[in-house]
């Protein structure tokens, strides 16, 4: 192993690893040639001694930029490294270093250890096929926020609903936690220093304490931005799921000064998907998470701005302007606005089930609760893609698996892949022609009721996982905007029916096609009526909005 000493120290570090005593030599040499000025180059042989560098460096607190691995190295390959390497140092940049032959391997690693490049081998001439890589690598990495998030405990009853939402909002923030019950010695000892508040607890690290905090106190405190930098801005998109995010990368890229406000968490519903096995680009498949996490850092790097746990209310046109103000009551304003505020899970209309929401009945996948699904039977009533995502992903905790459903098939509203997944895992049972009539229990659910024309059956379960469709929460655009009848936002050529403009249109021409009821207001995603209802469409739907925004702008 080979270690720059000296005043080099307190550098931030370049690791590169390669079995091959030559290509290390050589991969070191072109480093030091043009960063050893600002970096320490630390150059290892195998991936165990590589670990061990790194282990050291984090001992003494060195941080540690860039690894480049090599990918065919014996006893551990490079994704192997560089997997085992981001528990210690998260956030360096990981390169793969590849022969042509390894380029299937390199790109299933992007899905394995969220790979920023591969790199051919040879890279001769390195000013043009080595150095441009290293040198965007560092840019990413100088411009990422490494402060690690101090760790926040949270006291509360297990059968809460409001301790289960914070624990929510946590988790898909990646906010770190630790939860303590209140019958817990610690909880217990919480609770008392804070005087019995009402549950549920959380302390931050400098011992602060928040006591039934709403969600814009829990962002506060984990650091969301939630405040716009200005009052103006070319482009607002109001939601950050997948057509909000598409429409974030697109606009920033473009040079649109672009605003997001999203009410909950990056990534919409499809941000709780436990795997997304059909989106182009990804054949290993990507949890929602991910997805939403790589697009927020995309959107970013581009310069857009991003509001969460903020909420847009209403929306005005105000001569050219267009006028968003949120629920704290502060105003933004931009040239144009996107529409891509998604859509909710519709609320299951059986007897009981109200009474256990966020005690053992959720809507949509609920991650943070598979674990403790462990040795259970659990329900999931929903026969589309995110019911059978959910379903497959429990199943590897759960005793037993219920998929509920009112169709008499799964093949009119599931993608075939997942019926084959569901087919192939023992611990599914799927109930066709089925619905859900009762939900019983004391503190949590413990019994689930189903029927069917001429029968009923009541199973022992503590979870209930709802996918029963959406509806897209748009009544505050009443008045506004026109909706279908189902709340849907109308865009393009479903304003026109018939040849004639909606309503108060002033404008000579026809509207675009993903433009709504007022010029210069679009909508994308799942919010516009007959979308397709596809995390891929979405993205389209998203950049697609954004191309019609410059075109309107071009016009107004």
């Amino acid at each position: 192993m080979s270690w720059d000493e000296g005043d080099a120290l307190s550098k931030p570090v370049l690791l590169t690893v390669d079995d091959d005593p030559g290509v290390s030599r050589a991969v070191a040499r072109d480093l030091r040639r043009r960063y050893a000025e600002s970096y320490r180059i630390v150059r290892a042989e195998s991936g165990r001694q590589a670990l061990d560098a790194l282990s050291e460096l984090r001992l003494r607190g060195d941080d540690t930029a860039v690894l480049l691995a090599d990918h065919r190295m014996p006893e551990m390959n490079g994704v192997e490294f560089l997997e085992r390497a981001m528990d210690l140092f998260p956030y360096a940049r990981r390169v793969l270093l590849t022969a042509y032959a390894d380029t299937d391997a390199a790109i299933r690693a992007i899905n394995v250890v969220d790979l920023d490049h591969y790199l051919l081998k040879p890279w001769n001439p390195p000013e043009e096929k080595f150095y441009p890589v290293i040198d965007a690598q560092l840019d990413a990495w100088r411009r990422t926020d490494r402060t690690r998030p101090a760790e926040l405990r949270v006291v509360g009853h297990r059968w809460s609903a409001r301790c289960y939402e914070v624990r929510d909002f946590l988790a898909r923030h990646q906010a770190p936690y630790t939860w303590l019950m209140d019958t817990d010695p610690e909880g217990a000892e919480l609770i008392a220093a804070a005087g019995s508040p009402e549950l549920p607890l959380v302390v931050t690290a400098g011992g602060d304490t928040l006591c039934a905090p709403s969600d814009a106190e829990l962002a506060s405190v984990i650091g969301l931005p939630s405040t716009p930098s200005t009052g103006f801005y070319d482009l607002i998109v109001v939601g950050g799921g997948p057509s909000g995010l598409g429409a974030a990368v697109y606009g920033a890229s473009e040079g649109l000064k672009t605003v997001v406000v999203e009410r909950r968490a990056l990534g919409g519903q499809a941000g709780q998907s436990s795997r997304i096995e059909n989106y182009l680009g990804f054949p290993d498949g990507v949890t929602g998470q991910q997805l939403a996490d790589r697009a927020r850092r995309q959107a970013d790097r581009f310069g857009a701005e991003l509001l969460q746990a903020g909420e847009v209310v209403a929306l005005e046109a105000r001569g050219t302007a267009r006028v968003a103000r949120l629920a704290d009551g502060t105003e933004i304003a931009a040239h144009a606005v996107i529409l891509a505020s998604g859509v909710s899970y519709r609320r299951l209309n059986a007897e009981g089930v109200e009474d256990f929401v966020g005690r053992g009945v959720y809507y949509g996948a609920a991650l943070t609760e598979a674990p403790s699904c462990a040795d259970e039977e659990v329900a999931v009533v929903g026969g589309a893609n995110s019911a059978g995502q959910a379903a497959v992903h429990l199943a590897k905790y759960a005793k037993k698996v219920h998929i509920i459903v009112r169709a008499d098939g799964l093949e009119k509203s599931m993608s075939h892949y997942l019926i084959e997944q569901i087919e192939q895992t023992p611990n599914i049972e799927v109930h066709t022609g089925k619905t859900v009539c009762a939900a019983e229990g004391a503190d949590r659910l413990e019994r689930l009721t189903f029927a069917w024309p001429g029968g009923k059956k009541t199973i022992d379960a503590h979870w209930l996982f709802v996918f029963i469709g959406a509806e897209p929460g748009t009544d505050w655009l009443d008045g506004f905007v026109e909706r279908d009848a189902r709340g849907y936002v109308v865009t393009g050529p479903d304003l026109v029916a018939g040849g004639r403009r909606p309503a108060g249109w002033p404008l000579a021409r026809q509207p675009y096609h993903l433009e709504t009821s007022v010029p210069g207001v679009f909508a994308a995603g799942d919010v516009r009526s007959e979308s397709m209802k596809r995390v891929a469409s979405a993205v389209g739907d998203g950049a697609m909005a954004v191309a019609l925004v410059h075109r309107y702008l071009e016009q107004a």
